[in-house]
């Protein structure tokens, strides 16, 4: 009997890479994608690597394809974006070994700045996606993703979301598969995208799109689940768990490839069910093109385009019931904090004191935009802190940066960063820029990049010297800081934003919970001597309360002795103590 594991959907995508006999798989870490790269890379017959971006990891799994062996790159939905470029020639030059390119969605904005649906950017680039809606499936997708970009020389998009990527069921696992290298043969006309041989492959693409739409009727993935044909679905992915939940006797197509669609399929369907429904998270893909075809249905106009479904919004808008509030719904709010020992808290201490405003980034320092720090002002994407703050100066003057900075930390300055802090310095930019090193990708849960002299194999490797790095694009002004001394940060920040050239802070700190990490301090308050002024609250550590008469209490359980709150106390009633 075949063996079963209960799996992550992340965790199954990495076993279907395994089965299908990937050999090449690169990422950059983004939640909720993340796991896929920390999983496959347990599979020692497949290369996998942390590319320092999204664009990097398409482009090295490209390479790979073009040399003859599957290959894969994962990323979530704002990394498309990054990844785009790549993408969109892909999709004329195609595959020779399979290319898979997995995105994960984020309905509901759990952990992203959009709620943008892959679907819309792989339409426009004219590449397939198919979408699983459990783990099984995530793992035997991946193997038809790569059957179908072989068989119709395209690269396919594994569309996964949230749910799925973070969600356990059982899998069947079966042995690796390694298809044989496919040879490969110089071929300009393909791989050299000027524009005479791109016009001639976009003919290809148009084609290949007809032939998907027309053949991927008869795919298995693609399967029409006949029953009470006074109700239908068109549903993929996680929806299509709420509709078997909710509507178990309804008549169901469950799409496994939502771009192209099964036209006749879904014309078959639809002919066969009173009342057609399209039930589809997000952007109205399917709805607007069986709309195009002529084809009655209801979708949008009961079911939102924000956020994330659920059984209950079928209950509601379908059946008509009422649905019982959840009593979690009622609990007060508990918004993510910065962890005790976090070195940003220090640094957006010093800069609230400072009164100086902060261009921020992607990461966990861009909980420094809300209370009690309130120092962040502004976040679009990776790496645009710095574009930003620049952009600010070039509207209005070196002067009006005057008590701003741009605040990045180390894994994203090396994803977009680098690129943006040579803008400022080519076009003559004033700004100041904090890279808030803490050694780590620290929002997606501890990834090496290039600055950390370990790969995703975990691989002692040089590691890129950011200060030398910042130094070589010609700043004079470069330096290294311990974040956790206050005192010469503020007085290295008032230096550096007064000056008329662009100048670079590296505020340095591990992470606090870096594995290995050890904390030989505790901090203790002395009741006797708090003065209660309250001062030591400030930087909002959640390890410091205030008790009922005013004095300080610190949980030492929650400590890790960073004393930042021992520099704030001008009285002497926090100290540091070994442990």
């Amino acid at each position: 009997m075949a063996e079963q594991k209960i799996m992550l959907g992340n965790e199954a995508i990495a076993r279907g890479a395994y089965e299908a006999g990937v050999k090449v798989s690169a990422a950059y870490p983004g939640t909720p994608s993340t796991e896929i790269s920390e999983n496959i890379v347990k599979y020692k017959e497949i290369y996998a690597e942390w590319s320092p971006n999204e664009k990097v990891a398409t482009e090295v799994a490209i390479g790979a394809s073009m040399s003859g062996v599957r290959a894969m790159a994962s990323m979530k939905h704002v990394g498309l974006n990054v990844a785009s470029d790549p993408l969109y020639t892909a999709s004329y030059i195609g595959a020779n070994g399979g290319l898979m390119i997995v995105v994960a969605d984020d309905p509901g904005l759990y952990s992203s700045q959009n709620e943008q649906d892959t679907r819309c950017v792989a339409r426009a680039a004219l590449v397939p996606v198919l979408e699983p809606s459990d783990s099984q499936e995530a793992k035997d997708f991946v193997k038809e993703a790569f059957r179908i970009s072989e068989e119709y020389d395209t690269p396919v998009i594994l569309r996964t979301t949230t749910r799925l990527a973070h969600s356990q069921g059982p899998v069947t696992l079966e042995e690796r598969v390694v298809p044989e290298d496919k040879p490969y043969e110089r071929n300009p006309g393909k791989n050299v995208m000027m524009p005479g041989n791109a016009i001639r492959r976009h003919v290809f693409v148009e084609e290949r799109m007809n032939r998907l739409e027309k053949e991927g009727c008869d795919f298995s993935i693609n399967k029409a689940e006949y029953n009470d044909t006074s109700i239908g679905f068109i549903t993929s992915g996680i929806p299509y768990q709420y509709v078997k939940e909710v509507c178990p006797e309804a008549s169901v197509l469950k799409l496994g490839m939502v771009y192209p669609l099964p036209r006749k399929l879904i014309e078959e369907f639809a002919s066969k069910v009173d009342k057609l429904y399209i039930f589809e998270e997000l952007e109205p893909v399917i709805e607007e093109q069986v709309k195009a075809w002529g084809i009655p249905c209801e979708g949008k106009e009961i079911f939102t385009k924000q956020g994330e479904y659920s059984a209950n919004m079928l209950r509601e808008k379908v059946l008509g019931q009422k649905v019982e509030v959840d009593a979690y719904e009622n609990l007060p709010a508990r918004p993510p904090i910065l962890c005790p020992g976090c070195p940003h808290r220090s640094t957006f201490s010093v800069l609230n004191k400072l009164k100086i405003h902060a261009a921020g980034d992607i990461g966990c320092y861009t909980l420094g935009a809300v209370p009690p720090l309130n120092v962040i002002d502004t976040t679009v994407c990776m790496g645009s802190s710095i574009s930003t703050l620049h952009g600010m100066e070039m509207a209005k003057g070196k002067d009006y940066i005057k008590n701003w900075v741009a605040v990045i930390g180390d894994s994203t300055f090396m994803h977009t960063g680098v690129n943006s802090l040579m803008n400022m310095v080519y076009n003559q930019g004033t700004g100041t820029v904090i890279i808030m090193d803490n050694s780590t990708t620290g929002m997606t849960g501890h990834q090496d990049h290039a600055a950390t002299g370990k790969t995703l194999q975990g691989k002692e490797v040089p590691a890129i010297s950011i200060y030398h790095l910042c130094k070589s694009m010609g700043i004079k002004n470069v330096t290294e800081v311990n974040v956790f001394d206050i005192e010469a940060m503020e007085k290295t920040i008032k230096e550096e934003v007064a000056k008329d050239e662009v100048s670079v802070i590296i505020a340095c700190a591990p992470c606090a919970l870096l594995k290995g990490l050890k904390f030989p301090y505790k901090c203790e308050a002395d009741k006797e001597a708090c003065k209660k002024c309250g001062m030591c609250l400030k930087p909002g550590c959640p390890a410091l309360t205030k008790s009922e008469d005013g004095t300080i209490s610190i949980d030492d359980t929650m400590c890790n002795g960073c004393g930042l709150c021992e520099q704030l106390c001008k009285f002497g009633a926090i100290k540091k103590v070994e442990v």
